[in-house]
């Protein structure tokens, strides 16, 4: 079954001396777009991530959140940035000279400046971080799928329902076509009554003019095509994959077909089907702009 392009997923774990937690979001979007935040140290799993999301996720703009904070800090080192601490000072004295103040700055001043203090931690099994990070985001991308996956029900029922009154008004403007020939028929009889009299009518000649009317206002094609595709669009709506943009082309094909209705009727009845039609074929177009 189709899935929505919107979603949202989370998932927080404790292994092995760390707590991870990957965060997913998405929206509308024509490709698959992934951005990421994750710490600086461990910017070597976003190439990685991107590669294991896509491969569960094909089309939306997704984001992905991750936090990665080790429990034991036994192994971490906290060493001075002496050369940006001496700018600082030789600033900060600057400052007194030059204004009159008084130096009232410490050890502590300096210190809560950005990057005077460097924290070094030992080097880390970039595969275990890795290996760690994905059973993560592995939950939180099942999270999120099966949020799509809700959404795309919802989205499923109304795409299916709608094409079902497409079908039903289908079926009306099939059953009203013919008549409307044999009222052009009738009609054609009368006028020539009206304008010549009682004489008798040449009906060879009244056959072809209706036979010539009812070539230009047929529209059996079309509404085989519209049939076709309208079980087209259902067999894409019962799909795993992703159809969003094969869905998009085919109502683009629906309407086409419907255009081609309304432009060669000739009969109020029709025409007002294929503006319901029109109507229903663009709320459609609007739910499977969300489709993945």
């Amino acid at each position: 079954m189709v899935k929505s392009m919107t979603g949202f997923g989370r998932a927080v774990k404790e292994l092995d001396g760390y707590v991870i937690a990957v965060e997913l979001k998405s929206v509308n979007h024509r490709y698959f777009e992934f951005s990421s935040r994750c710490p600086r140290q461990y910017g070597f799993i976003e190439d990685k991530l991107k590669s294991f999301i896509n491969s569960r996720v094909s089309r939306g703009k997704v984001e992905c959140f991750v936090s990665i904070d080790a429990l034991n800090t036994e192994s971490a080192d906290v060493a001075v940035n002496n050369t940006l601490a001496s700018a600082y000072v030789k600033a900060l004295k600057e400052i007194s000279s030059t204004y009159d103040l008084k130096e009232d700055f410490g050890a502590s001043t300096v210190a809560r400046f950005p990057d005077v203090l460097v924290v070094k931690k030992a080097e880390e099994d970039e595969e275990k971080i890795w290996n760690m990070v994905k059973s993560v985001a592995e939950e939180a991308v099942n999270r999120f799928i099966e949020m799509r996956s809700v959404e795309g029900k919802k989205m499923y029922d109304d795409v299916y329902s709608r094409s079902q009154f497409i079908l039903d008004t289908v079926s009306f403007i099939e059953e009203r076509s013919p008549e409307t020939v044999q009222e052009y028929n009738d009609k054609l009889v009368e006028r020539v009554h009206e304008l010549l009299g009682d004489v008798t009518l040449d009906e060879g000649r009244i056959l072809q003019e209706v036979a010539i009317y009812a070539d230009k206002v047929a529209v059996a094609e079309e509404t085989v095509r519209l049939r076709s595709h309208i079980d087209q669009l259902r067999k894409f709506l019962d799909s795993d994959e992703a159809v969003g943009r094969k869905m998009d082309f085919l109502v683009q094909e629906i309407n086409r077909e419907t255009n081609t209705i309304g432009s060669k009727c000739n009969d109020v009845a029709i025409a007002r089907k294929v503006v319901d039609i029109k109507a229903e074929i663009e709320k459609i177009r609007e739910q499977i702009q969300n489709i993945e």
